[in-house]
Formats: C-alpha cells, structure tokens, sequence
C-alpha cells in the first residue's frame, strides 16, 4: 500500500501583519476590522502597517462578548474548545436558574 505524506505541521502565526491578515483570521471583511479597531481592538501601528497577535484578538473578544471566545483555525483542537464550551455553560447554567426564579417570585 502506498502511505500518505505527512502533512507539515503548520504553526500558529506569532503575529499578523496587516489588516488582510488580521481579517482572514477573524473571517469579517478588512472595513469591519478597520472599525473594530477604531472601536478599540488592540493594534499596534507601525507607520503605515498595523500588527497584532492571534492570543490579543481571542482576549479581546472574549471582554467584549463577556463570555470566552476563540477562533478556531485549521490547527486548533477542536475536540479540546468544544469541551471548554460546554464548561462553561455547564458553570453558567445554575446561575440562570437562580435568576429566573428570583424573577418568578
């Protein structure tokens, strides 16, 4: 039988550079980005380009939404964010409950 290359492992990027960049990894067009950084995302200008990390866009999500965000690429373990998702609203739930039946009575 014929055995498969491996595929290269590919790693996360350490930064992204430019507003292309950073819009494919979010999945939102460049003007949407444009304003979420006019809106506070965190950017570093460097002239006239403008960088940031992977790991700044997930925190930065995650305080905005107020609940933890990650952006799944084609390397992140899947299996792994599903579970912290569930988690999460596993730790959420109970505190739901209580408020509805604050609200009930």
């Amino acid at each position: 039988m014929a055995r498969r290359a491996a595929k290269p492992e590919q790693q996360k990027p350490e930064s992204l550079n430019g507003w292309q960049q950073i819009a494919a990894f979010l999945g939102e067009p460049v003007s949407v980005v444009q304003r979420w950084a006019n809106d506070g995302m965190p950017v570093r200008r460097q002239g006239r380009f403008v960088t940031t990390t992977p790991e700044e866009l997930n925190s930065w999500l995650g305080k905005e939404s107020g609940k933890p965000v990650h952006v799944a690429t084609e390397d992140s373990d899947l299996a792994a964010e599903l579970k912290r998702g569930l988690s999460f609203v596993r730790r959420e739930k109970p505190a739901e409950k209580k408020s509805r039946k604050d609200l009930n009575h």
